[in-house]
């Protein structure tokens, strides 16, 4: 038995049919030229001989319990074939046909009387490939354990092992993560709570002077309210493509930017053209919240916090825009600095939840102003391109979740020499989510052409 971090036991409790909190991978392989005809279907069954499972996927909560779950108890009697599921792709198979499924199965929710995972193997795309779709839920896992996790059934060669996702692995700890912090003593563990405590008020009463005093700086709860916060459905769309690290860091380059930087100023610009196609745009900038990875001291669950930056949509000219964006960036980095973990913590819950916590209660989200319009994460992934046994890894497109009063979440994962943007939305209040793509790379263009 094994208690809930209180960060974690958050994604349960607010999760409900129009809120499912998992969040996933869209993995796309091309098998070898010498791959038989049954190769996808081979590798299920042999997927399923790898009944040893690491210990987060043999973890379901306990339920029910007065007040929700509170604690993960180990499933003795996994039942594979329920959480390893084997699909095809309706002919022509392309990758239009993938993000429709993907679509479909991301909306669902996991049963929380199993393990909260599943695995999909899906056959038939073009171009002689194939897919994986996994999802797990967040209470589980943030994003930067979840590649690391993936990373464990990848090799940098092609090989003729199998490894699962929810195989325990040999293999060290990845270096995706800061260095793990080595336990102090119990008196100085505690005497550093207390200060960390005794910080916590004058911690958010800084945020909150630099929000006020800052004209770049951000707070919650004084976003515009768009038609991206409204409340959600349980139904999902997803859109996924790839960018060239390259041409971002060009970017990057010549406005001595950061490659966070471009990437925003990529989004920015293109929910300005988004939403001024509807007369959406709101006058006032929009607000994004950014995830920014804490130091992690053990392997499972989240460490994550969240910065607000305000985006600059009410700004025509894309380098104009750019450098609003890097200047409130460095606000939101500048109340970060010399930060516990503890107080950063609770920098993000100021930014998620804000002081009245409304936000994060269903059906109560449009009684406020929202504390954000959109988060957009980038998440830092292995720079090598990777194989599963002997397939290739062409794509790995993060797959995150909308939260009530958010019905866009952006998450960019970096892989080989490409970014890859993974766009996950309410099927009802983001109409032609797949259009973003196309802004993205239109916003992309304007800024290398300005340079």
């Amino acid at each position: 038995m094994t208690v809930i971090p209180p960060m974690d036991a958050m994604f349960l409790a607010t999760e409900t049919r129009e809120h499912p909190m998992h969040v996933g991978g869209l993995h796309i392989f091309r098998l070898p030229d010498d791959a038989p005809a049954d190769h996808v279907q081979q590798l299920y069954r042999q997927l399923l001989e790898c009944t040893e499972l690491a210990p987060m996927y043999r973890r379901k909560p306990a339920w029910p319990g007065p007040v929700g779950a509170l604690r993960w108890v180990d499933d003795d009697a996994i039942d594979l074939e329920y959480h390893v599921r084997h699909s095809a792709l309706p002919r022509p198979g392309r990758v239009r046909e993938l993000l429709a499924l993907v679509s479909r199965l991301h909306g669902s929710l996991l049963d929380r009387h199993r393990p909260l995972w599943e695995f999909h193997l899906i056959e038939g795309l073009q171009d002689n490939r194939f897919a994986v779709y996994a999802k797990v839920h967040h209470a589980l896992t943030d994003g930067v354990n979840a590649v690391r996790n993936t990373m464990r059934m990848l090799s940098a060669e092609p090989t003729g092992e199998l490894r699962a996702l929810w195989s325990p692995s040999p293999r060290p700890a990845l270096p995706l993560d800061p260095p793990a912090v080595a336990p102090a003593a119990p008196w100085l563990r505690a005497g550093a709570l207390a200060k960390d405590v005794a910080g916590l008020v004058p911690t958010l009463a800084g945020v909150a002077v630099k929000g006020l005093r800052h004209p770049d700086g951000a707070l919650p709860f004084d976003a515009p309210r768009t038609v991206l916060n409204r409340p959600l459905t349980g139904a999902r769309r997803f859109a996924a493509q790839s960018w060239s690290i390259d041409r971002i860091k060009g970017v990057a380059e010549r406005f001595d930017a950061t490659l966070n930087d471009v990437v925003l100023a990529m989004c920015s610009g293109a929910l300005r053209e988004y939403l001024s196609n509807g007369s959406r745009l709101p006058a006032k900038s929009l607000v994004a919240a950014v995830p920014v990875a804490l130091p992690r001291t053990d392997g499972d669950g989240n460490a994550v916090t969240m910065v607000l930056c305000r985006l600059a949509t009410d700004v025509a000219d894309p380098v104009e825009r750019l450098r609003r964006i890097q200047a409130s960036m460095r606000v939101a980095k500048d109340t970060m600095y010399g930060r516990s973990p503890l107080q950063l913590s609770a920098i993000g819950a100021l930014t998620s939840i804000g002081p009245s916590g409304l936000s994060a209660v269903p059906g109560l989200g449009a009684a406020v102003p929202p504390p954000y319009n959109v988060v957009i994460s980038n998440v830092p992934g292995p720079r090598e391109r990777l194989y599963w046994r002997d397939a290739g890894l062409q794509g790995w497109y993060p797959v995150s979740m909308p939260i009530e009063g958010q019905s866009l979440n952006i998450t960019v994962l970096s892989y080989g020499d490409s970014l890859e943007f993974g766009l996950i939305g309410c099927r009802r209040n983001v109409a032609h989510l797949q259009r973003l793509l196309g802004n993205l790379e239109e916003n992309l263009a304007a800024l290398e052409a300005a340079g």
